[in-house]
């Protein structure tokens, strides 16, 4: 390392005008080597030693900040090493040691990774000493396995089995052919990370309608990734299974929307909205990445690349007219190359971390392939180049068990699909918004307003700069009023009343606004609609005058024909909840084509029901119990959180308590 490292410094002396490793006169070949060799092996020094006390120091500066300022710490580390070299006659420019300093710590970089894989004894020592470390006071591990579960975001069932068919995942599909089972899974009427990620890790998705609501007594819109309504949501959870979550005892949560219980939380965006302190590490796994300078430079210099990357695609497919397409400018490049670099790099260490601290079970969330499927589209190339560098963080993460302390098995899984489509906006030149107003009677814009879109990745962005997250530009407490609040989830849309303080009615809707029920219900754009009804409970709307009372919906006639086994009881479920909205709608959906019209600006949308959205994966090993019996269906997060939780006890894992009568209401 120190070889190469002198070597990279004479080279960018050789190339660079303002880095000099001679004096103004002239020395010997050999007196300008050892100048190298010196400044090198003191820049190794103070990169070793200096750079995570500098590190620290920083915790206050939010990691996107430290992530840009990486560059110049490390110049000044640079120059440093220069200034206190014995020799006295290296020198270079600020901007010039910025530039020699990335290079040489990326050379540093890549010369360490390429001599641990040649030398599997080196990398194991490496692993061992790292492991020893991580383990610090932990007491010795048990002889029972470890449990990982790494969540694909987004990742269907069909995306990711013709990923290995076409070879883009060798990984995933060594695995099946040897050591894992696939099993496709049901989600719930909210084909969302908030609903599917809650219901895994704490066995309840009861009163979450959407990815955002509107609740009447609290005169909140709720919206699954602002920090405070994760913290909310997950203490309902709680309170409702009497359970802290599937990561209790010794588990880590890495990535998440919700801390699943673990004591040990990183990156988690529960406990993002509070204040600092010991018992709040939600950025704590950006610090501890980027504190190695290796890290840190790599990482950044993939952040620009893949934000240039971005750019590029964006621009081909305008060239190209390609359609669908929605806009990719502004800062999206940027919220891109965080979700499939920064995040991944970060929550993969992480991870990485747990295994070599013998901890016994970690849940971790890759939201990578979920952000560029909402725009590029679930099964455009800039997806398939996502899913190619997936399975290379699995195959790394395999890697790194091979030298754990303890056995790990790995189970990967996703909490919904995508399904393609154009936007209800661009096919109709109008927004969902734009239809509840016309119904109503109000004003409607001569100009359809964009309905922004709101995903995991923006909401980590925000948490990462400690903004405060407030997506879709939708207001936290909605102005008091008649007119509707009329939010978006993918292919699901919500209107609510704030100025009625209960569920209305269809009898109540059709005397306020007689026209907006039919004028749903009959757009080309919409498939149905859901409404509390004074007479039947509850009944669903579509097209031509159709309405079915819930009690007697089977799913195989009606509206709801098109859209699978499972639909009826999905739309009775959420018709239960307290925070339903007076009308929910769902999208048009095309089984032929498998196609939604999103009610936000995404191509790859999910939220609703319709197609591969509502149909994740779960591939687990071999060695625990089959997920369901042949010929049996895996139906709802809830059910997957039972499956998670028996095989954690299948081996005497983390004893995760059960409340009484809980796996049967599961």
């Amino acid at each position: 390392m120190w070889a190469v490292s002198t070597v990279t410094m004479l080279v960018l002396a050789g190339i660079l005008p303002d880095f000099r490793l001679q004096s103004a006169d002239g020395d010997s070949a050999t007196r300008i080597a050892v100048t190298a060799a010196l400044g090198a092996g003191v820049f190794g020094l103070l990169s070793a030693v200096v750079w995570p006390f500098l590190v620290r120091l920083l915790l206050l500066v939010p990691a996107l900040v430290l992530g840009l300022l990486v560059f110049f710490l490390n110049g000044s580390l640079l120059l440093l090493a220069l200034r206190v070299n014995p020799s006295g006659q290296s020198e270079a420019a600020p901007e010039t040691a910025v530039i020699v300093a990335a290079v040489m710590s990326a050379v540093a970089s890549a010369t360490g990774g390429a001599l641990a894989v040649r030398d599997d004894d080196a990398y194991r020592r490496r692993l061992s000493r790292l492991a020893t470390r991580r383990r610090g006071s932990r007491p010795p591990c048990p002889d029972t396995p470890g449990t990982v579960f790494l969540q694909l975001d987004g990742v269907g069932h069909d995306v990711l089995t013709a990923a290995v068919a076409r070879g883009l995942m060798p990984t995933v599909a060594a695995w099946l052919g040897s050591t894992h089972r696939l099993t496709p899974w049901r989600t719930d009427w909210s084909s969302q990370t908030g609903a599917s990620q809650l219901g895994i890790l704490h066995g309840s998705t009861f009163d979450v309608p959407a990815f955002r609501w509107y609740e009447k007594d609290s005169r909140e819109v709720m919206v699954c990734n602002r920090p405070t309504s994760a913290a909310e949501l997950q203490r309902r959870a709680v309170e409702r299974t009497a359970d802290g979550g599937l990561l209790t005892l010794d588990g880590a949560s890495r990535g998440n929307l919700f801390s699943g219980g673990a004591d040990e939380q990183a990156l988690v965006l529960s406990i993002a909205a509070r204040r600092r302190g010991r018992e709040n590490r939600s950025r704590a796994g950006y610090f501890a990445y980027f504190s190695d300078p290796a890290n840190a430079v790599r990482t950044a210099l993939s952040f620009f690349a893949d934000a240039g990357r971005e750019i590029g695609q964006s621009v081909t497919a305008r060239m190209r007219k390609q359609r669908p397409r929605v806009g990719r400018g502004g800062l999206y490049p940027l919220v891109r190359a965080f979700a499939t670099v920064v995040e991944r790099d970060v929550v993969v260490a992480a991870v990485m971390g747990d295994l070599l601290a013998g901890r016994s079970a970690v849940y971790a969330d890759l939201v990578a392939y979920d952000e560029v499927a909402h725009h590029s589209g679930p099964h455009s190339r800039d997806a398939d180049k996502v899913l190619q560098r997936l399975d290379r963080s699995l195959a790394l993460i395999e890697k790194v068990a091979e030298h754990a302390p303890r056995q790990y098995r790995v189970v990967v899984l996703s909490d919904h699909g995508q399904s393609p489509g154009e936007t209800f906006r661009t096919r109709y030149g109008l927004t969902l918004g734009d239809l509840v107003r016309a119904g109503c009677g109000l004003h409607v814009p001569r100009r359809a307003e964009r309905t922004h879109s709101g995903t995991e990745a923006r909401a980590a962005v925000r948490a990462a700069l400690r903004r405060p997250v407030e997506e879709g530009g939708e207001k936290h407490r909605p102005a008091p009023g008649s007119e509707p609040v009329v939010l978006a989830s993918g292919n699901l849309g919500l209107v609510s009343f704030p100025d009625v303080p209960h569920r209305m009615t269809k009898e109540e809707i059709d005397a306020r606004y007689p026209a907006l029920l039919t004028t749903l219900a009959n757009h080309p754009g919409i498939g149905f609609l859901l409404v509390r009804s004074e007479e039947h409970g509850g009944v669903l709307l579509g097209a031509y005058g159709a309405e079915i009372p819930l009690d007697r919906l089977d799913g195989g006639t009606g509206p709801l024909a098109v859209f699978g086994p499972g639909a009826a009881d999905a739309v009775r479920r959420t018709h239960s909840f307290p925070h339903t909205a007076d009308v929910m709608v769902n999208s048009w959906y095309d089984p032929e084509s498998g196609e939604v019209l999103a009610f936000e600006e995404q191509i790859g949308s999910h939220g609703g029901l319709g197609g591969a959205q509502g149909r994740p994966f779960l591939l687990s090993p071999l060695d625990v119990s089959a997920p369901v019996a042949e010929g049996e269906e895996l139906v709802g997060a809830e059910a997957v959180h039972g499956v998670l939780r028996r095989w954690l006890l299948e081996t005497d894992g983390p004893q995760v308590p059960v409340a009484a009568g809980e796996e049967t209401a599961a």
